[in-house]
């Protein structure tokens, strides 16, 4: 037996007042995990004429958030690992700093990518990492932070597109992304207060803190970074995982083609770039109604599929909307467009509640959202491609449909009330 484990103090899980510090180390990592993404597409057409790229470009840096975010999700977990859970969530909080930064000093195509692969690597390190978190801090309240993260997540998502554009009129381009670095800098703050609490504190706080990070380098332990497993279960065995990876997977490839695509369509159909920026803002702004409502929706229904339907058809109405009459009713179809995404906080929760332990959690985790990724990363290049080649969008949004019978297709998988233990 280690020593450490032998002379630790029975486990005492930290009360409410006692996680603050953890809970807001996940609330401010959790805004700051698409900050890279939104603030960047409405500038897309502004800086390809400052670059000198087209839509070819624009494709490819749509496509790497979901690129990044497939690696990471991957790789994360053994990241995890070596480090605990709390110092890969500081370190995802460095990358995106330093990345943000540097990416309002590039002076090339090549450099806007590689800055913004840095900052999304740190994101994609923060998608796989804070659903564990909540599982091991917040077990007893799995919904309720659930739904706070997500929320916050999308206000992330919602505030970059709509000032990216006036920020750049007014202040220009540089300042307009460089601005949400310092953001990304504040949420690494609670996570350096809690590693040092954890080592150095001693509170009855900090030993709560300290005793329930201590464990996650046991055998046995609750955390899901664990040191040694006894699970020999194969995730990509279990028809829940590819579930919940289709669902994931097909949200997030459409997600991130309207990110990339939707300020074309709707300039190019006669709005101004200003309007473009606010629409994926409505569009973010959608997502952050399904973020409250859907965590709390999920525990309490055993069998979420009616929903994951409702979602699909949100998405087609929004489709043909913007197909056949896209400046009729600009606000409702962006608005039905923004319904769609709810499958993805649908995701995030079905990976606690179907799964039984932390290290079913995290793995689930890892697996969903690195093959999720992986499997929508070409999603906005491809849109891209039909588009300038078909010179319409009938072909692009007809690519997005089949996407969609996937996406029914994994929610049935994942929907169904089964625990991922049980069929790997």
């Amino acid at each position: 037996m280690d020593a450490r484990t032998a002379v630790a103090p029975p486990l005492v899980r930290p009360l409410w007042r006692d996680r603050a510090l953890v809970l807001a180390g996940i609330v401010m990592a959790a805004f700051n995990l698409r900050t890279a993404v939104t603030s960047l597409t409405p500038l897309l057409d502004s800086l390809g004429r400052d670059f000198g790229f087209g839509a070819t470009m624009t494709g490819v840096l749509g496509m790497v958030p979901t690129a990044a975010f497939a690696l990471f999700g991957v790789v994360t977990p053994s990241i995890a690992h070596r480090l605990g859970l709390e110092r890969t969530a500081l370190l995802a909080m460095v990358l995106a700093t330093l990345g943000l930064f540097a990416r309002a000093f590039v002076g090339d195509t090549s450099m806007l990518l590689l800055t913004s692969a840095i900052a999304l690597s740190g994101m994609g390190m923060g998608n796989v990492v804070l659903p564990p978190l909540v599982k091991r801090y917040f077990a007893d309240r799995v919904g309720t932070v659930s739904t706070l993260y997500i929320t916050v997540l999308q206000l992330g998502t919602i505030l970059p597109a709509l000032l990216a554009v006036p920020l750049a009129q007014s202040a220009g381009w540089r300042v307009s992304l460089g601005a949400w670095s310092l953001v990304a800098a504040a949420a690494a703050v609670p996570w350096i207060a809690v590693l040092w609490m954890e080592r150095f504190g001693h509170s009855q706080q900090a030993q709560a803190l300290a005793h329930t990070h201590d464990r996650a380098v046991a055998c046995g332990d609750e955390a899901p970074e664990l040191a040694c497993t006894r699970n020999t279960g194969r995730v990509w065995r279990s028809p829940v995982a590819w579930g919940l990876t289709l669902m994931f997977g097909m949200t997030s490839l459409t997600t991130y083609s309207m990110f990339t695509w939707l300020p074309k369509l709707m300039v190019e159909a006669g709005a101004s770039p200003a309007l473009g920026g606010s629409m994926v803002a409505l569009f973010s702004t959608m997502g952050l109604l399904s973020a409250i409502a859907l965590p709390a929706l999920a525990v309490r229904i055993a069998n979420p599929f009616p929903l994951v339907l409702a979602c699909v058809v949100a998405y087609l109405g929004a489709f043909a909307g913007l197909l056949i009459a896209p400046m009729a009713a600009p606000l409702l179809w962006v608005a039905l467009l923004g319904l769609g995404p709810s499958t993805f906080p649908l995701s995030l929760t079905l990976i606690n509640l179907r799964t039984r332990t932390q290290s079913g959690s995290s793995r689930l985790s890892g697996f969903v959202q690195g093959t999720g990724y992986s499997l929508s990363c070409l999603g906005p290049l491809l849109f891209g491609w039909l588009h300038e080649t078909t010179h319409g969008w009938w072909w692009p949004f007809g690519f997005l449909a089949l996407c969609l019978l996937a996406l029914a297709y994994g929610g049935w998988l994942a929907s169904r009330p089964r625990m991922l233990e049980d069929t790997w």
